[in-house]
């Protein structure tokens, strides 16, 4: 659909929104120059920053901001633009004139939009491309959910908005959540496209024209396609003009780039030489001069103010989920307009003077937000943005914390693994009228029932906006899962997409904040595929969303599935992810105590998201004779067999490995006495104390002695250690480092294959007897 719109705002408003087109684009380029050309460089280095990206933006972002956004709205801001989000807050006075000077430097405005580094409102940090867009998309579901939870009211119901680069299309998770969209049925979701068809390399592919309406559309969006601006939609009504209108109907991408850059006598030149022969043509051609030409043939709808208040009027009655390609130039106004080296490219200090003299921005006022409009206009311009619905958004307000208590049952039973007692747990919680299972919410990438989250979903139910009925529970068919889609229900089922799960987690997790309603959401993956979402879960993480992550089954315990199945890498995966403490239990009572930790620090101010490795190994249960593990436990480890202060030896290991870790004790006892057995619940947690605890002299922080030191510390002197995990080896190894420890670290470095656990731990030295050999030689080195 091209162009179909309702009657737009009037002259006052359109005239008002030119302007701050303009002042905008102004501030954006502004700051950039100033950083790379102004401000001192001590390195020499290049600072960047994409003056071209921000300018076909910002009449699409002033037109959205002053004219269409409402206070419930929220908007991701594409990466290349944040420079025209800070330009929108310093004219409403709510950033500082240093943060802007301060671009890209220590302390000031980020690169790109970010939640937690800058001191902007910012809605969805930005910056990994096409995770910023799709996000919004998973908003809007959470959106729906609280409002179906009587948690939020319809009345409030928001558009959940990203601003786009073309570019950002040719990502996959785009597509992966546009599937699953259509599958819940999301609505109240804008996405507006630069569609500027310039990448970073070169220009877009011609192809895609005609494409993305038919996607889009498919999956039920309403597909908007502004191209024209009003001065060519009115010579086309000339005659001649329908010629011209096929001429950009049919010209290349890469030669309306390059016939932009070279100006108005190369279109008439061009357009001369291709419908000049034409009726009416040249004639049309002839009514404009070569800058009057120029200005035409960029008229474009995303630099038409009236083309595109009347296109978000349009699609604001409803919430249709609506898809705007808007047509632009990048670098649009600038002298880099058109160029294929726009991308990184900026203004030099002639062609900024230039532009600031063609403003009427006097030299030493470049800063000033009104700047070249003289102080009536500016006066008036100043009250419209103030008056905008925008300018009344309020401050994001924490949701009320959720009340944990400090240790969750534990279930009962001799033998369990980690992963079924996760299941008991949480199942537990889904008790009706328990508070905390009230607030939880699941879900999981098409692996509910193999990651032990069927029996929460049994008693909570899935969550659909439309009653979605169990047939074969109705049929009377035996199964285990009875899983009927309702508002009130709990669980979000997404397909085999990882991208799509940790989204969901990022969106469900950043409830409190954007909705004022908190949420404790729990997502379970098979471990191995943490990867395939890894680049979603940093994103989510760089945004403190507030998320449980259970990754199970993991590691060689799950051996029969062979390689491809089994992880190695993701516990330091959990170790280097800022922003997710990981932990992995061995035994049930340590998953119940991570699990009320966890829900616990999720909502925390200082706190993060939690990241539970599991297994589905079933071991037998140690016995208990008191709680004193259990702070311990929380500080990253504990000594399942306490040392003699003489031990010249211990054994480490995390998680699953401990039946082998046990008899290894149990072997090496008789002849070592006073052996250690220490249990490591999170590597992570031991490894940042001990990083800060180093870095502590030179930051002022805690100095004292970091938990790893303490344990070790009950070692003697020049003790040694074999380290062992079902996993990576150098999340143990390093312990060494701490009090100077010769180590003997076991654990995988290869990928797996299929087998037994008996095979596969004596293949790839997991078991006793290799725990055994490894303390040997570390004495036979002594």
């Amino acid at each position: 659909m091209t162009n179909t719109l309702v009657s737009g705002p009037g002259q006052d408003i359109v005239h008002a929104l030119e302007k701050l087109d303009t002042q905008l684009r102004w501030l954006s380029s502004w700051t950039v120059h100033n950083a790379n050309h102004v401000r001192e460089k001590r390195d020499g280095m290049k600072v960047g920053g994409h003056q071209a990206s921000c300018a076909s933006m910002t009449t699409i972002m002033a037109a959205l901001y002053f004219h269409a956004l409402r206070p419930q709205d929220k908007v991701a801001v594409k990466p290349h633009a944040g420079p025209v989000l800070h330009a929108i807050h310093y004219m409403l006075g709510n950033q500082s004139l240093d943060q802007l000077q301060r671009f890209r430097g220590l302390g000031g405005m980020q690169s790109y939009p970010s939640r937690t580094k800058d001191q902007i409102p910012v809605d969805f940090s930005t910056g990994s491309v096409g995770l910023g867009v799709a996000i919004t998309a998973f908003a809007s579901l959470v959106q729906d959910y609280l409002i179906a939870h009587g948690q939020l009211e319809e009345a409030s119901a928001g558009r959940m908005i990203a601003l786009m680069g073309d570019a950002e299309l040719d990502e996959g998770n785009i597509y992966e959540c546009l599937i699953e969209g259509y599958k819940h049925d999301i609505r109240n979701c804008w996405w507006i496209v630069d569609y500027n068809r310039q990448s970073l390399d070169h220009t877009t592919a011609d192809r895609m024209f005609r494409r993305f309406d038919d996607i889009f559309e498919t999956c039920g969006w309403r597909v908007l396609t502004l191209k024209y601006g009003k001065l060519q939609r009115a010579a086309f009504k000339r005659p001649g003009g329908k010629s011209l209108e096929e001429w950009i109907d049919n010209c290349p991408n890469v030669d309306f780039a390059a016939l932009t850059y070279q100006g108005g006598a190369a279109w008439r030149k061009r357009l001369m030489a291709d419908i000049g022969d034409k009726p009416h043509a040249a004639k049309l051609l002839d009514s404009f001069d070569d800058d009057a030409l120029a200005a035409l043939m960029t008229n474009l709808g995303g630099h038409c103010v009236e083309t595109l208040t009347q296109a978000f009027d349009s699609a604001s009655g409803d919430d249709v989920p609506t898809m705007f390609i808007a047509y632009t130039i990048k670098g649009y106004g600038l002298p880099l307009a058109g160029h294929k080296d726009n991308h990184s490219g900026m203004m030099n200090p002639p062609q900024i003077a230039q532009l600031r003299d063609s403003l009427g921005i006097a030299q030493g006022d470049e800063w000033n937000p009104y700047a070249g409009l003289g102080d009536n206009v500016a006066a008036e311009l100043d009250a419209f943005i103030r008056q905008s619905a925008f300018a009344a958004t309020p401050s994001e307000r924490p949701g009320e914390a959720i009340a944990i208590p400090s240790r969750l049952p534990v279930p009962d039973g001799a033998e369990q693994s980690t992963q079924s007692a996760f299941g008991r747990i949480l199942m537990d919680l889904a008790q009706p009228g328990n508070p905390i299972g009230d607030r939880i919410v699941t879900t999981a990438p098409d692996v509910t029932q193999t990651t032990n989250l069927g029996g929460f979903v049994n008693r909570r139910g899935l969550f659909r906006r439309q009653e979605l009925a169990d047939i074969f529970h109705a049929a009377k068919i035996p199964s285990a899962q009875k899983w009927a889609g309702h508002a009130a229900g709990q669980h979000i089922e997404l397909g085999i997409a990882e991208n799509n799960f940790f989204l969901m987690l990022a969106a469900l997790g950043l409830a409190a904040a954007q909705f004022g309603t908190r949420l404790l959401p729990v997502g379970t993956v098979y471990d191995p595929f943490i990867a395939r979402g890894l680049d979603a879960l940093n994103y989510g993480c760089y945004q403190d969303a507030r998320f449980l992550l259970v990754g199970t089954p993991s590691g060689l315990t799950l051996g029969p599935e062979g390689g491809a199945h089994q992880s190695i890498n993701t516990p330091l995966i959990g170790m280097g992810q800022p922003n997710l403490t990981y932990f992995e239990p061995a035994f049930a009572d340590e998953v119940a105590l991570t699990m009320a930790y966890a829900f616990d620090h999720m909502q925390k101010p200082d706190g993060s998201s939690v990241y539970l490795r599991l297994s589905t190994r079933t071991i037998a249960q140690v016995e208990r004779a008191n709680g004193d593990w259990e702070e311990d436990a929380l500080k990253g480890g504990y000594w399942l067999r306490k040392p003699d202060a003489k031990a010249e030896i211990a054994i480490v290991f995390t998680g699953a490995i401990a039946p082998e870790a046990m008899a290894a004790w149990e072997q090496l006892a008789e002849d070592m006495p006073g052996l250690g057995l220490l249990n490591v619940t999170s590597p992570d947690l031991l490894h940042r104390g001990w990083s800060a605890q180093r870095s502590a002299r030179w930051t002022g922080g805690d100095y004292a002695p970091c938990h790893a030191q303490a344990l070790l510390s009950q070692l003697a002197p020049g003790a040694a250690l074999v380290t062992v995990i079902d996993g990576s080896p150098g999340a143990l190894s390093w312990l060494g480092g701490v009090k100077g420890m010769r180590v003997s670290p076991l654990g995988i470095d290869r990928f797996g294959q299929t087998g037994d656990l008996p095979d596969l731990y004596r293949t790839y030295r997991l078991d006793a007897d290799a725990i055994v050999e490894a303390a040997a030689e570390l004495f036979v080195g002594n």
